[in-house]
């Protein structure tokens, strides 16, 4: 049998929470006081950046070489230059810049801290949405492969009521969202600005997915929703 998509990803992935309307003090606070305002971004690294990276990357200092033919002794020799060779000559970070950009992005500034989201809805009527936490060490890259099937279902195979409206956030301090000028930015605090961010873009009603530190922050989402 079938089984539909909306039903797969809710019963299957890690740290997934229904998340009813709220009505969170501090959140609805944090809200006013940020202004709400929802910002256009798009990504364009200079020129001069990349290529003091990969002249950076070139005038690595190696070690010596390990003493075994294992990892025993820790990454081995041969596979560090050639990661640094891949970063270094081999990435085309335009190529990858050009497929973020193809996507919806935005920045909004919550709890003193600019979150940037990917944000793509859905063209079908009644699209559950659904805010998907990147893990540690990732970033919004990794989920973008999602937007379609998500989105647009039955491209896919699926049917329309299996579709969601997909946001993606960059974790406060990765990616290309701001860097907390305190401490206290645990999965709690992040999991507040992320209720924030999908109320600020008219959700009241949505579900949650996160895997690595994501299903701790999706956890925390959810014991606040019972308290």
């Amino acid at each position: 049998m079938k089984v539909p998509i909306r039903v797969s990803v809710l019963g299957a992935v890690a740290g997934v929470v229904l998340w009813g309307t709220l009505s969170q003090a501090r959140g609805t606070a944090v809200a006013i006081a940020d202004g709400g305002a929802v910002r256009p971004f798009s990504v364009k690294i200079p020129d001069r950046d990349l290529a003091d990276l990969r002249r950076r990357l070139r005038a690595t200092r190696w070690p010596d070489q390990e003493t075994v033919t294992d990892r025993s002794q820790g990454p081995q020799l041969s596979v560090l230059r050639d990661l640094v060779q891949y970063w270094g000559s081999g990435y085309d970070w335009r190529k990858g810049e050009a497929k973020l950009n193809s996507y919806p992005q935005f920045m909004t500034t919550i709890d003193g801290v600019d979150i940037h989201f990917v944000h793509v809805r859905s063209r079908h009527r009644g699209a559950l949405p659904l805010i998907v936490a990147h893990g540690w060490p990732g970033s919004v890259f990794e989920q973008i492969k999602l937007i379609g099937p998500l989105t647009d279902p039955t491209s896919f195979g699926g049917r329309a009521e299996d579709a969601f409206d997909v946001v993606i956030p960059s974790l406060p301090g990765f990616g290309f969202s701001g860097q907390p000028k305190e401490a206290g930015w645990g999965s709690d605090r992040i999991a507040r600005a992320f209720d924030v961010l999908m109320k600020r873009l008219g959700y009241d009603r949505y579900v949650a997915q996160g895997g690595d530190w994501g299903s701790g922050i999706v956890e925390s989402m959810g014991r606040q929703v019972m308290t």
